[in-house]
């Protein structure tokens, strides 16, 4: 039996090395079993080296690099055109150095020549500020050019797990000379684990909002890469039960388990830009009143996701589009694959994997956000991180984030505390016009970023920035949406709210109005929060905002808010602030006057979530009314008001636009403590603490302090504000039976 032929072949130092040419009638035979059986088994090996005279390690090696050489084949371009644009920018530097050195050598002979030159104004030698500025000039734009050449450099190396300059050039690789040492990726094909840490940069968590400095050309397609193994990261995460996911003993909500995810998704840099990190992950199910294509259009537009959880979103913007994907659904494809599971753990394996002719078409962007709890106590959480949105299948999408670097350009010198890892959401759509959506949340947070003591629990349990956040929010908002688009008056609807037309100018009015509070109430890096100190224990804060918006008084705002522990649940002071009945146990502008609700729209399933007209009965107040709309839902709850005139009431019920209807808003934010009572389980849809020993409650006002855009704060205006909030807690407490707390 022929066993093929050794062959002794220079390597690169000029040493022989031996190397095993097999036959035609050995690679048919292997070609053939390679197509029926391209990972054999122990037995299969030893049966063809019988039958081949081969070795088995021969056979185990040929098998191995067939299936590398297959991968290769069918691998995306992003490797060759690394690996040409690495080569192409040095062959550039190394042009520009030569140029400089020329230009160099050219200005030192131009120098010398000009010493015997003499100035024809005063007789002495001239000045070579010119040449020095040049050489400087041309030192800048070489050490720019290898700074960029060596960025890039590092992007590939991140991206292929090892240095570029290690990678042997490009050429054409035959089936049986394929060597085992060729390579050097984590795995055993050529597409590397999901780099959690690519792009990553020395950056800063300020960033200057609402600048946007462009993504480079080099970096576009390692980002949407990274974008789309993301979505293959939310895909397995959403639809992995145990032992990926277990349920929380305390609360019932699912949990990941670190351990097993860090072996199903292998990641290189597993050190985090600080040295101690808590983890955040969460996971949460549930139907919303709103299709598919809709909520993809809404989270694929950084204004809209504000405007869908104003609560949450404190400020967001779109960096860059770095894939425009289809223009009817903004998004691309994804192909289903099943592949076998190898003895190592990789994204290369994950269940599903994109097809490499429609990455282009994908929905990717890059954006920045601050995520927010409505107290000016709790920091926000910033990132900036890439979106991708793909279509799986009719009437399937995944929404994926993670997080990467603030753009280079961003010269701050504050590292950010948070970052998000594959997090998301399934999109499934029904058929009756609602959407299933499953939701992913995982963070990490920098340990040492200790919350404020009364927010603690709740920030620590994660279910502040959790998944059952986003999803009871999102619920509510689709609500909100489907009751605006209703046609008709519903019959639970009353007062003088006349036409569909009028609904809706109200109901655009009194989302303003929330979204003006929400905006103002948190500790967004817009605000700067001043405490004061008085004889109360309150701690009441303050900030001046200077408004020239049309929807708001112009001139110098002040906006003060407080929050403090209550020792009841946040239901029951819920139900104290959106009962006109009992105000006026707690509101002292009220002047003791009762108020009378004149008109009401239903916008949730929840009887809670309404939006109210109120007047004084008081005849000194018949031209002064209240906007009031109450939002609740198992996360917590928001109660806004602000007044408005009898002429712009006119206004809204004659269904004009609303933009220009001046506001101030007031009110509540009301959240469980996060403190288990009992530590019983409860349901993450209905209960997502797991029952609460108290609730937390930020109280905000709004004052118009001057028309004047450069007026400046006065401390008879903080006395005023200080005694305002205080006292309007200490009313709270006593309605609530609570004042000795």
């Amino acid at each position: 039996m022929d066993t093929g032929e050794e062959q002794d072949v220079p390597d690169a130092k000029g040493r022989k090395k031996r190397y095993h040419r097999h036959t035609p009638r050995q690679i048919q035979e292997l070609e053939s079993m390679f197509k029926v059986c391209p990972h054999p088994d122990e037995k299969q090996r030893m049966q063809l080296s019988r039958d081949l005279g081969l070795e088995p390690r021969q056979i185990k090696f040929w098998f191995q690099n067939r299936r590398t050489q297959m991968k290769a084949s069918t691998a995306p371009p992003l490797l060759s055109f690394l690996f040409s644009l690495a080569q192409h920018d040095r062959a550039d530097n190394c042009v520009l150095r030569a140029e400089n050195d020329k230009i160099r050598s050219e200005n030192i002979a131009m120098m010398e020549a000009l010493k015997s030159v003499i100035c024809p104004s005063c007789g002495g030698p001239p000045t070579h500020e010119d040449s020095y500025f040049d050489e400087q000039k041309l030192r800048m734009e070489n050490a720019r050019l290898k700074e960029e050449l060596d960025h890039v450099s590092s992007l590939a190396s991140k991206y292929l797990g090892r240095p570029v300059t290690q990678l042997p050039p490009v050429q054409p690789v035959s089936v049986s000379s394929l060597d085992l040492s060729v390579g050097g990726y984590s795995g055993p094909g050529l597409n590397p684990p999901l780099d959690l840490d690519l792009l990553r940069r020395n950056c800063s968590s300020a960033f200057p909002y609402p600048y946007t400095p462009a993504v480079s050309e080099l970096e576009k397609p390692l980002m949407v890469e990274m974008a789309t193994g993301a979505v293959e990261v939310v895909l397995r995460l959403v639809q992995t039960g145990e032992p990926l996911w277990v349920k929380s003993g305390s609360d019932g909500r699912d949990r990941l388990q670190l351990e097993i995810y860090e072996r199903m998704f292998q990641r290189s840099g597993q050190h985090l830009r600080f040295p101690h990190t808590r983890t955040e992950t969460s996971r949460d199910s549930a139907p919303v009143a709103m299709n598919a294509t809709t909520l993809i259009d809404m989270f694929m537009d950084a204004s809209k996701w504000a405007e869908l959880f104003p609560t949450i979103v404190a400020k967001a913007t779109t960096i860059e589009v770095l894939a425009a994907g289809m223009p009817s659904s903004r998004s691309g494809s994804l192909v289903l694959v099943t592949t076998a599971l190898e003895p190592f753990f990789g994204l290369i394996h994950s269940q599903y994997s994109l097809d490499d002719s429609n990455t282009r078409k994908c929905m990717c962007m890059q954006m920045y956000e601050e995520l927010q709890v409505l107290s000016p106590l709790v920091p926000t959480r910033e990132f900036c991180f890439l979106r991708c949105c793909q279509q799986i299948e009719s009437g399937m999408w995944v929404v994926a984030d993670i997080s990467v670097d603030y753009p280079r350009d961003n010269q701050l010198g504050v590292s950010p505390r948070s970052r998000r890892l594959p997090s998301g959401c399934l999109i499934e759509e029904t058929p009756d016009g609602y959407s299933k959506i499953t939701w992913v949340e995982h963070m990490e947070i920098e340990a040492n970023d200790q919350p404020h003591v009364l927010f603690k629990d709740l920030i620590n349990s994660g279910t502040a920035f959790g998944a059952q956040r986003w999803i009871t929010t999102l619920r509510r908002m689709c609500e909100r949406i489907a009751c605006l688009n209703v046609a008709g008056l519903p019959a639970r609807d009353l007062g003088v709210v006349s036409s569909p037309d009028a609904k809706r100018s109200m109901m655009k009015l009194a989302q303003r109005m929330v979204n003006n509070f929400c905006a103002n109430v948190g500790a967004s890096s817009d605000h700067k929060w001043m405490n004061l100190s008085g004889s109360n224990d309150v701690g009441v804060r303050v900030a001046l905002q200077k408004s020239s918006d049309a929807g708001q008084p112009s001139g110098v705002v002040l906006c003060a808010a407080t929050s403090v522990w209550l020792p009841v649940s946040a239901d029951r002071v819920f139900s104290l602030f959106k009962d006109e009945r009992t105000r006026t146990q707690w509101h002292i502008l009220s002047n003791g006057n009762t108020l009378q609700e004149v008109a009401h729209i239903t916008n949730g399933s929840h009887l809670g979530n309404s939006i109210s007209l109120l007047r004084g009965l008081s005849s000194s107040q018949n031209t002064m009314l209240l906007l009031q709309e109450c939002c609740t839902d198992a996360s917590g709850s928001v109660v806004v008001y602000s007044p408005i005139d009898l002429p712009a009431i006119n206004i809204v019920m004659s269904g004009e636009d609303p933009s220009f209807v001046p506001l101030l808003p007031s009110g509540f934010a009301i959240l469980p403590d996060g403190r288990s009572a009992g530590g019983q389980g409860a349901s993450s849809s209905s209960t997502p603490m797991g029952g609460s020993s108290g609730s937390l409650v930020t109280v905000a006002y709004q004052i118009h302090m001057s028309s004047l855009p450069s007026a400046k704060l006065n401390m008879e205006s903080l006395v005023t504000v200080n005694h305002l909030i205080g006292t309007t807690v200490q009313q709270i407490k006593v309605a609530l039976n609570c004042a000795n707390d």
